[in-house]
Parts: C-alpha cells; sequence; structure tokens
C-alpha cells in the first residue's frame, strides 16, 4: 500500500517518509584520479573515437605552439578545424584561433585577420566577442598597425569601459599612431607660448591650454638619470611626432586610467595593490609630461570621469554573460574610431575650440 499524501494538488513520494542510512564509521574510501604520462598525445592513440583523436591533435598543437614551433602546430591546427563535427563549437573555435595566432607568428596577418572576423561573425556572447577582439588585437599588434591596434582597443573599450588595462593600452596606441604624424610639429620654445597651436577639433590654430612645462620635461622633479631618464626621452621623442590632437586623446585615455585604478585600490591588497599603486605612479608621471596646464587637466579628469560611480562599475564587473546574435553583439562595440572619440573625446575639444574662439577675440579687441 502507498504512503503518501495529498496537499494542494501535491503528491509526497514514498522516499521522502524513507529513514537516512547511517553513515558508515571511518574515513570514505580514497579517490584515485587518472594519471595521464608527459606528452602522452604523442603516442598514436588505439581510440577508433574520432573526436578523441581530434583531440589529441589539439593538444600536439597547443604543446607546439608552446614550443614556438609555429608552422608544426599551424599543421597541427588546420587539420582538425575542417573534421570536428559541427557540434563541437567550442573545440573548433579554439582551434581556428590558434591557427589566427600561428600565422600571426608566421607574418601572415592578412589570413589571420580573415579568421579572426570570421570567429567575429560566429560570436554568441559578450565573452566569445571579447575572445576574438582579443585575438585580433594581438594580430594588430604583431604586425605593428597602429590605427588597427587602436580601433581593435576602442571597440574593447566599448565592451568594457571600466578596464583600465585597456584604457592604459589605448593611451599607448594614440602615442604610436602614425597618423599623428602627418601633423608634426616642431618642439616650441619659451618665446612660442604665445602662438597658437594646432586645434584637435577642426584642424585650426587654437591658443587654448598651452603647457606651462614643456613635454619631456622630468615627471619628477630631481630624477635625471638611469632608466627613468631614458624612459622620459622615449615619450619626448614620442610627444615631439605628435600633433595637439594625439596627444589629448593619449593623455585622456591615461587620465580615465588613473581614475579607474584609483577606484579599485581600496578593494585590493597584497601584490594587487602593489602593482596598482606603481601603475598609478607610472600614470601619472606621463599624464605630467604631456605639460598641460592644470586647469585643462581638471577638466579631462572631470569629462572622463562623469560616469564613473561605484555601483555601476560594481554591476558591471559582476554582470552575467549577454548571450545575444550576432547583429546584437555588433551594436555594442563601435563601428569606427570616429564615432568612439566623438562620444569619448568631444567635450575635450569643444573646450580647446571654445579657448581657441575667445583668444582670437582678445587678440582683436587687443588689437
Amino acid at each position: 500500500m502507498e504512503t503518501g499524501c495529498w496537499l494542494l494538488g501535491g503528491e509526497f513520494e514514498d522516499s521522502v517518509f524513507e529513514e537516512r542510512r547511517e553513515r558508515r564509521p571511518g574515513p570514505p574510501a580514497s579517490y584515485r584520479a587518472k594519471l595521464c604520462e608527459p606528452r602522452w598525445f604523442y603516442g598514436e592513440t588505439e581510440s577508433s573515437d574520432d573526436v578523441e583523436a581530434l583531440t589529441v591533435k589539439k593538444f600536439r598543437g597547443d604543446l607546439a605552439y608552446r614550443r614556438q614551433e609555429y608552422q608544426k602546430a599551424l599543421q597541427e591546427y588546420s587539420s582538425i578545424s575542417d573534421k570536428l563535427p559541427p557540434t563541437n563549437v567550442a573545440m573548433k573555435r579554439d582551434a581556428q584561433e590558434g591557427q589566427a595566432r600561428c600565422l600571426a607568428r608566421l607574418g601572415r596577418h592578412a589570413e589571420a585577420l580573415a579568421i579572426a572576423t570570421n570567429l567575429e561573425m560566429k560570436a554568441t556572447n559578450t565573452d566569445h566577442l571579447t575572445t576574438v577582439l582579443c585575438l585580433q588585437l594581438a594580430i594588430c599588434s604583431s604586425s605593428q598597425d597602429a590605427q588597427r591596434t587602436a580601433f581593435c582597443l576602442q571597440r574593447l573599450v566599448c565592451l568594457h569601459p571600466f578596464s583600465p588595462w585597456s584604457w592604459g593600452r589605448l593611451a599607448e596606441a594614440y602615442l604610436a599612431a602614425p597618423s599623428a604624424s602627418s601633423h608634426r610639429q616642431s618642439r616650441p620654445t619659451p618665446g612660442d607660448r604665445a602662438v597658437t597651436r594646432a586645434c584637435p577639433h577642426a584642424g585650426e590654430d587654437c591658443g587654448a591650454c598651452l603647457p606651462e612645462t614643456l613635454p619631456g620635461s622630468p615627471a619628477v622633479p630631481g630624477e635625471t638619470g638611469g632608466s627613468g631618464r631614458k624612459e622620459e626621452e622615449a615619450l619626448e621623442n614620442r610627444l615631439d611626432s605628435l600633433s595637439l590632437e594625439a596627444r589629448v586623446k593619449a593623455c585622456a585615455s591615461f587620465v580615465r586610467t588613473r581614475l579607474l585604478l584609483q577606484l579599485t585600490q581600496s578593494q585590493q591588497t597584497s601584490f594587487a595593490l602593489e602593482r596598482n599603486l606603481r601603475t598609478q605612479q607610472e600614470v601619472e608621471d606621463k599624464v605630467k609630461g604631456f605639460g598641460f596646464r592644470e586647469d585643462t587637466l581638471q577638466l579631462i579628469t572631470e569629462v572622463m570621469g562623469e560616469d564613473i560611480v561605484p555601483e555601476k562599475i560594481k554591476d558591471e564587473v559582476h554582470s552575467e554573460v549577454k548571450c545575444v546574435g550576432p547583429a546584437a553583439l555588433a551594436a555594442l562595440v563601435v563601428a569606427s574610431s570616429e564615432e568612439f572619440e566623438d562620444k569619448w573625446f568631444r567635450k575635450i575639444k569643444d573646450h580647446f575650440c571654445s579657448f581657441e574662439s575667445q583668444f582670437h577675440t582678445q587678440m582683436q579687441i587687443s588689437a
């Protein structure tokens, strides 16, 4: 006869009323994990399972890549990419990423970018898209394409606007961008401080916020020798070849990097906190090296920190992975560098041009 009762339309199973099994005294039986010999996948596989055989080839490719045997790794990845069943999406994606990284290492950047573009079209969530953008970034960095590198970082920033490391790398990309050399300027002398500069907003002369100190001056008083001086000279050489527009964008990106690092330092300890504080000091030195006036730096800080709210960042960090279609994912990132820079730097550029207008008005009155 069944034991049970009815309650609000539900029936209890007989198992609910069974007594619990008593635990046996003594330690539980030991767990024996399966052990694999080093490089076990180099032997001939006896499995008739095609997927297992392809997995072995994947491991061989991974080891070859680690050993910097990129041609060999490429052969392993390529041999399994087309043979994997459509249902094994994860391994297929890993194999294609391996192909792209090998091609980039071998100098075949166009082929690598083609694979990365194909992977981007097949991305179904923000984690996939982040991985693909990091892959594209690695390829563009390998080819020393500063403009493409900057665009990859801009798209990563769109997905993760509160990542200080992406902003820091974007600032470095602006410093390296070859487009800035087309607006090459000679280094100003003290007598040139009344001379107008190139306006980043419209490409016209602008007298906005002339530096109180010249780019390349020691960022830390008294620091004139050793590796610190070499780094200052390297930054000085890069700044000398940059247009004012590129310098403003690089400085603004460094400022946001510093703001985000400052916000997260209260949650860090040990080596993570040490790295944070060390990076903050490095960024501070670079910001000083641009030579902008204090009121200009204050404006940049306000603009670049408008959306930095602790609660918002907490939601960003703990947000779930968004599983959406390719079209929706594409909407999460910008379609061009101009779109990105209009969003983040428009107010700063407008300030420079507003100052330019006031400057020319004052000059006309005094004349």
